[in-house]
């Protein structure tokens, strides 16, 4: 059969929980289905697409233009949205759709084939249910054409493809959801927008008088597409260039621009756009008028200094409301053999890991505000801090009361992704501890960091804790497949390295270079996260003390200061 090759925009789609639906009910969820793929039909066509194949609950479209894919894939879900507000919320049919722009192969009868496909349908299966998932190829054509935000949510190893593949969730919300206007006379365009000015700013007035600024509070929402990050606010300005020469404005930018987007990996940050915060280039500014002016609750700044193949980098973080100075380091680094671009990336890892990082100083501060607090008046995200203060101690006491503040969490936010993570965390202690012991403690933990994954696919914490589960049932494949894709998802959150680099070295304890592996992830999380846990220290001192190097280990395990923890003391006896 004749072939040949062409680009194509390919988008694949896949009804959500399908299996779930159609086993409640048959007749009704066939005529979700039907009346799904009457409205992909429609739009598809309407935006010159094709509709190659509806097998089973997927669908698989191909557009000549990304832009129009993209924009037909909006105009879908805001359909099916409406649509599903309609409906019980068992019976809602979501679809997750995923968007690549790449080459593929055309068969005589219509078919195709070939990575771009395959792309489009791992992308698919990243998106979040009523969400849409973009490739970087289609990123780089609809980026300003379309009124869109995105969010970087990393490069992703998908299945069989080679190389990483950057990935973009488009941030739906009721503007980008609406249709673009075709076809309107220009003089009635011009009405319509003057008319749409005035509503816009009548409205935002009046909910600026009842509401705080936006960095303040997130939207509710129980659609998780829709749904705010759940942590502070923290803007980073654009790094000064102190070196006196134009042509190292670069290097400044570079840093600054890599660290914004290092630091949205952190799922639990609110952080603000490149676009937002670059407009202060180049200007002196009070943090105080930035927080207020972009609702930020933490300001980042920096500077950059290069001279001859040396490099110094200033960087501070500020409290956005009062200007106090919260975290400040500095970092010299020899240029001589190395490239420019392996120092950002260095320094990079260094600020994101002190300020991100779990144990990080925002979330240090934000714990800190809540403490005394009763469990019963902790919202969500400060019963999710809550819990990460448990694991610097790992006390009984503490476990029961982290455990009842988060399952009151996740009844008050079902939605919430990490705080089902961290409820399957605390679970697994109870199985691997014995901590304040119920039945089921394994099956509770699967099916609560299950509820994560599914809630937030690109969650590092959700997978972190599913593969905790896995491993205190031995099933290893299961374990190593989400181990691997938790730290794909970012190789800079120390909490995540760590607690992957323990479960695989335990798991490894036979194979050498892969307990060594998970020892270096350790050792990366300790150099990450200068406020670290001491218990990242205890694999240190296994991997010692199997290997017989016994004053090693015994050098390590004094660093283990976890008071009444059982292992620390049975460590020791055992190097003595």
């Amino acid at each position: 059969m004749p072939t040949h090759r062409k680009l194509a925009a390919i988008l694949s789609a896949d009804a959500a929980g399908y299996s779930r639906l159609m086993a409640d009910d048959e007749a009704a969820t066939l005529r979700s289905l039907n009346d799904a793929r009457a409205l992909f039909r429609e739009r598809i066509q309407a935006h010159g697409g094709r509709l190659i194949d509806t097998a089973g609950d997927s669908i698989l479209a191909e557009f000549p233009s990304a832009v129009e894919a993209v924009d037909c894939a909006v105009e879908i879900q805001y359909e099916l949205a409406k649509r599903n507000s309609q409906l019980a919320e068992h019976r809602r049919m979501q679809f997750r759709i995923g968007i690549n722009l790449g080459d593929v192969i055309e068969q005589e009868d219509g078919t195709i084939y070939g990575d771009g496909v395959n792309v489009a349908a791992r992308l698919q299966q990243l998106a979040e249910p009523g969400g849409i998932c973009i490739s970087g190829t289609a990123y780089d054509q609809v980026e300003g054409k379309l009124p869109l935000a995105f969010k970087f949510i990393g490069e992703q190893q998908v299945k069989n493809i080679n190389k990483p593949v950057r990935a973009y969730r488009v941030l739906l919300n009721a503007r980008a959801g609406m249709p673009r206007a075709r076809q309107i006379p220009r003089r009635r365009a011009v009405a319509l927008g003057a008319v749409a000015v005035i509503v816009v700013t009548l409205a935002v007035g009046a909910v600026w008088k009842t509401q705080k600024p936006a960095g303040d509070q997130a939207a509710p929402s129980n659609d998780p597409v829709l749904a705010m990050p759940a942590g502070p606010s923290i803007a980073v300005l654009p790094f000064t260039n102190m070196s006196g020469d134009a042509k190292e404005e670069y290097f400044a930018d570079g840093i600054t621009e890599q660290i914004i987007t290092e630091l949205s990996r952190f799922r639990n940050l609110f952080v603000i756009s490149r676009n937002s915060t670059f407009k202060y280039k180049g200007q002196a500014v009070d943090v105080r008028q930035v927080g207020r002016e972009l609702g930020a609750k933490y300001v980042l700044e920096g500077g950059v200094r290069r001279e001859a193949n040396t490099a110094r980098v200033t960087v501070q973080l500020l409290d956005a409301r009062t200007g106090a100075h919260l975290w400040a380091e500095s970092y010299d680094r020899d240029l001589g053999s190395a490239k420019s671009f392996s120092v950002q990336d260095e320094i990079t890892e260094r600020v994101v890991g002190a300020i991100g990082d779990a144990y990080g100083v925002i979330s240090r501060v934000t714990f800190e505000q809540s403490k005394g607090k009763e469990t019963a008046s902790l919202d969500a995200y400060e019963c999710v801090l809550h819990t990460y203060a448990h694991y610097r101690t790992f006390m009984v006491s503490e476990h029961a009361r982290v455990r009842d503040c988060l399952e009151q969490a996740v009844k008050l936010d079902p939605n919430y992704a990490e705080a089902w993570a961290q409820l399957a965390q605390i679970y697994v202690e109870e199985h691997a501890f014995g901590f304040n012991p119920r039945p089921n403690s394994l099956d509770r933990a699967v099916k609560a960091a299950q509820r994560a994954v599914e809630l937030d696919p690109t969650s590092q914490p959700a997978h972190t804790h599913l593969a905790a589960a896995y491993f205190f049932r031995h099933d290893l494949d299961a374990f190593s497949a989400e181990a691997e894709r938790a730290v794909a998802l970012n190789s800079n959150n120390a909490d995540v390295l760590a607690w992957v680099g323990v479960y695989t070295a335990y798991a490894n304890m036979s194979d050498v270079a892969k307990r060594e592996r998970g020892i270096a992830m350790i050792r990366k999380a300790i150099a990450l996260s200068p406020f670290h846990p001491d218990w990242y220290y205890q694999p240190i001192t296994w991997n010692h003390y199997w290997k017989g190097e016994y004053e090693q280990a015994l050098i390590q395990v004094q660093k283990v200061n976890v008071p009444g923890d059982f292992w620390a003391y049975a460590l020791r006896a055992a190097i003595y």
